[in-house]
């Protein structure tokens, strides 16, 4: 029988999906907001209960720390507004998280998505595998025959993305998703990317050049070169990132159900103590 697989989670990702998709009349018993802690939690225990991994760790952004990115491009991530009832319950999360006996990243100068580049190099690298849920494309560069990416999706099981999913949608192996982003540009992090080029114009030289240094050595996009290295290495998820100890577990449901109750939210202790009838 085959080891069962790491699960890291865009802990990030699926707080801001729970928080715009469940009302914002769900409340703690103190009055304060529940509604991402409520979606969050049902999204996690559907995906634990969907794949029965032999850990989970959940990956969290330091909202309040710039990392390199930030210091290398100003503009990276600029203009982003988070109401305060959402940066409450970013902060409440890893302990929920943890209560139950998950793992949990956060740490100065890095972001969620190194955690999840850490976890599963570290995952392949002991001869494991990674499922890595996030609704982030970037993550599409983390994605082997042994890293499986679980996007989301509403109303539906996640699309697992594999190699074979990545060529499809981007026209690129998941290794040159850095390059592509780089050339491409992402509106959505302020990455420019290169003048006049598009998704399939950036597809189309990364299947002539192979890489981007490659293209550059060649001569090609000459005096943007520096600029688009730099974007290259924002884009690229840190495997460096400091990862917490990650053995085999199995939930403390009580403990999480106890820490739901402490924090005034019967409606998350309800969904622990009702993953105690999971077999």
């Amino acid at each position: 029988m085959s080891r069962p697989p790491l699960l890291v989670v865009d802990g990030d990702s699926f707080a801001h999906r729970a928080y715009h998709a469940l009302p914002k009349s769900m409340r703690r018993s103190d009055g304060g907001p529940g509604n991402a802690l409520v979606g969050f939690t049902n999204m996690l225990l559907r995906l634990w209960q969907d794949e029965r991994p032999r850990a989970v760790l959940v990956a969290w952004d330091r909202l309040d720390t710039p990392t390199y990115r930030h210091t290398a491009l100003p503009a990276y991530q600029s203009g982003r507004v988070f109401d305060r009832e959402l940066l409450e319950q970013l902060d409440m999360l890893p302990a929920l998280v943890r209560s139950a006996g998950f793992a949990a990243a956060k740490e100065p100068g890095y972001e969620a998505d190194d955690f999840l580049a850490a976890a599963a190099a570290h995952e392949t690298a002991a001869g494991g595998t990674a499922l890595v849920a996030t609704s982030d494309r970037d993550a599409f560069q983390l994605v082997t025959d042994r890293v499986t990416v679980l996007q989301p999706a509403p109303g539906a099981p996640p699309k697992r993305i594999g190699p074979d999913e990545v060529r499809e949608r981007y026209g690129v192996d998941p290794a040159q998703v850095p390059d592509f982003i780089a050339l491409r540009g992402d509106p959505s992090d302020k990455i420019p990317g290169a003048r006049g080029i598009g998704t399939k114009r950036a597809a189309d030289l990364l299947q002539q050049y192979g890489s981007l240094d490659a293209m550059l050595d060649e001569g090609r996009l000459a005096t943007e070169a520096e600029a688009l290295r730099l974007y290259r290495s924002i884009a690229t998820m840190d495997a460096a990132a400091p990862l917490p100890k990650l053995p085999d577990m199995v939930p403390d449901w009580n403990a999480g159900a106890a820490h739901a109750r402490e924090i005034g939210l019967e409606r998350v202790a309800g969904r622990f103590e009702e993953a105690l009838t999971w077999t």
